[in-house]
């Protein structure tokens, strides 16, 4: 079988975790070749010494961004903590728009360039009493908008500026949860509230309130990275999602199990804060829109296979072996 040709490409963005992911991940394929921008591109040059990729990719300013030939772009530019997109505030709007329009500059006169855009799950809107799927529709409360839907509604408007520039390879990939060792435990997550509980030993305190996540393992985002960049040149969004997702009840009852997770539900969580839903709650935050297979996307892991490998990564434990859940995948 013919190895599909390497690219240059493009990350913008380059200092967030799961664009830091995806670098580990292509580095270790060794095919393309990055051109890595941010705005503090020493921080990038320390993280590449750190991650043993010292001189491998050059690290550059956005200003510098188009001087350099490539053939396609990713950007990351954006927000992956709650806490921070919550403190945010109105200003994620201009700062998406600033960094995709750098972007589509680009494609204006590189129109043979791809695009591959960090959209979320938050596009659909902020509810989520039932997983997305190919017929879901986007919700925004227009007439009430609240700061809680910035996010969503600046994704939401990213993605219609890409679907009106059809004649240009743009895909939106949706994520809604990803899950990595090189996660930031100090960020305000559900499961970074359960893996800092183990480390401590301290007691989780969580709601009774049911909800289910899927997460993403890094090595099935390259992988859907790798499908869409093989890929006759296309335009649409895509959701991401891992072999199967994983409720909340299920989801304690296997750290506790794997790792001593203590914990205790109760109605109303006392002591620390809870996870921050900076984008609203969701009890059924995943997508059944697996749109991607029809690029040869397959996923290797399951949310629980994800979550139990890179949290003993993360602990120094044993990797678990994998289990089986009701929602896996056949």
């Amino acid at each position: 079988m013919t190895r599909p040709p390497a690219m240059r490409i493009a990350i913008l963005g380059a200092t967030s975790q799961i664009a830091g992911d995806l670098v580990r991940s292509m580095a270790a394929e060794g095919r393309h070749q990055l051109l890595l921008y941010a705005r503090d591109p020493a921080r990038v040059e320390q993280w590449l010494e750190q991650a043993g990729l010292a001189g491998r990719y050059p690290a550059l300013p956005y200003a510098d961004y188009g001087q350099l030939e490539h053939e396609a772009v990713i950007n990351f530019v954006g927000v992956g903590d709650p806490s921070r997109a919550a403190a945010m505030g109105g200003d994620i709007f201009g700062i998406t728009l600033e960094y995709d329009e750098l972007v589509l500059r680009g494609l204006r006169q590189h129109p043979q360039r791809r695009y591959i855009f960090l959209s979320s799950g938050a596009a659909y809107g902020s509810t989520f009493l039932e997983p997305a799927d190919q017929h879901t529709r986007a919700s925004i409360a227009i007439n009430a908008l609240t700061p809680q839907e910035y996010y969503s509604a600046a994704k939401l408007h990213a993605e219609c500026r890409h679907r009106a520039l059809a004649q240009h390879a743009i895909v939106d990939l949706r994520v809604f949860n990803i899950f990595s060792r090189t996660q930031d435990l100090g960020a305000r997550f559900f499961i970074t509230d359960i893996v800092r509980a183990i480390q401590d030993g301290s007691e989780l305190q969580t709601s009774a309130d049911a909800m289910v996540r899927d997460f993403l393992h890094p090595s099935d985002f390259h992988r859907l990275v790798e499908c869409v960049l093989q890929a006759p040149p296309q335009n649409l969004a895509l959701d991401c999602y891992s072999r199967a997702p994983i409720a909340k009840a299920e989801l304690l009852q296997a750290m506790q199990r794997h790792f001593g997770l203590r914990y205790r539900v109760a109605a109303a969580a006392a002591g620390p804060a809870p996870a921050v839903n900076a984008t609203g709650a969701k009890p059924h935050y995943y997508s059944r829109n697996h749109k991607a297979a029809e690029l040869g996307y397959r996923p290797a892991s399951s949310s629980l296979d994800t979550v139990l490998t890179e949290a003993a990564a993360i602990l120094g434990r044993p990797r678990p072996e994998p289990e089986h859940t009701s929602g896996d995948q056949q």
